[in-house]
């Protein structure tokens, strides 16, 4: 049975309401609302921006990530139909062309909230948005690549939601030291993501969409991704340091340590456990981003 018949065998008459929630995965919206609390941890929050730190929040979460989810329901909807049925667009619940209107609504209300609150956080919504397209939509379609979708994913749930919370609370271009620890945090997310591409194995080789997993197998996909996430904590943790914060390079260097007993558990089965890990490692993963950003915090001799 083809991808197109299964979405129909799973089909549920008419629109609910209930589900265009679920299209936007609320779950998702936590990794970049938590990266643009770190920007803002960095810089701290200057009297009058209370208003902006509100509204970036909600852009970085239920608009900007709900837009990115929304997109890649609709272009993966034959992918789902393979790998999860149920989900709102292959199961019917949200029918037709309603999921890209969705997506095409969501997008330009996250434009018009961007645009509202000044230069730095429209370009970087511009760049989070064309990332988020390009990712799910042909021609480019960038997670048919795993190196390329992870890297572009990486970006927008972590980086850009960083640099722009440290931006917005500064009023200006943030130090080049949240450019650097929002860069090696990005870079680690990678890894992130490759483990979250463990649940749709199947179906990314039947519809030819190369990602890691899919590419190299579980077990050398689950080390890839242990390097990939370890690799840039240890550079925050020798940045920390040099910079002159030891007790933040602990903090950070700990967490990467317990890190290391979990992959071991995880590399022994990983296919069965890359979701325990993310909900498990990543959450050690987080808090060294929390670290850094009171470190640079305190570099900025905030109050």
């Amino acid at each position: 049975m083809d991808a197109i018949s299964v979405s129909r065998t799973h089909a549920a008459p008419g629109f609910q309401p209930k589900a265009a929630l679920e299209l936007l995965k609320p779950i998702t919206w936590f990794a970049p609302m938590w990266a643009f609390g770190c920007g803002i941890v960095s810089v701290g929050v200057p009297a009058g921006r209370w208003p902006f730190l509100v509204a970036g929040v909600a852009l970085c979460g239920p608009l900007v990530c709900g837009t990115s989810q929304a997109v890649n329901d609709w272009f993966d909807r034959h992918v789902d139909a393979i790998n999860e049925p149920n989900r709102p667009i292959p199961s019917g619940r949200i029918p037709g062309r309603m999921g890209l209107y969705i997506a095409v609504v969501w997008t330009a209300l996250s434009l018009l909230v961007a645009w509202l609150l000044g230069t730095w956080a429209f370009g970087a919504t511009l760049v989070g948005l064309a990332l988020a397209w390009a990712y799910s939509a042909p021609p480019v379609r960038l997670k048919q690549n795993g190196w390329w979708g992870n890297a572009a994913c990486g970006a927008c749930y972590e980086g850009l939601p960083w640099v722009t919370g440290a931006a917005l609370m500064s009023g200006g271009v943030p130090d080049v030291k949240v450019f650097a620890l929002a860069g090696l945090y990005s870079f680690g997310a990678h890894g992130i993501m490759t483990l979250n591409d463990f649940k749709s194995i199947e179906g990314d080789r039947r519809m030819g969409i190369a990602s890691l997993p899919a590419e190299f197998g579980a077990d050398q996909a689950a080390a890839l991704a242990c390097v990939m996430m370890a690799a840039p904590q240890a550079v925050v943790v020798t940045l920390l340091a040099v910079w002159g914060f030891p007790i933040h390079a602990g903090i950070v260097a700990a967490l990467l340590a317990a890190q290391f007993v979990l992959m071991r558990k995880l590399l022994a089965e990983p296919k069965a456990r890359a979701p325990w890990y993310n909900a498990t490692g990543t959450s050690l993963y987080v808090l060294g981003m929390l670290a850094g950003a009171f470190a640079l915090h305190a570099m900025a001799g905030v109050p």
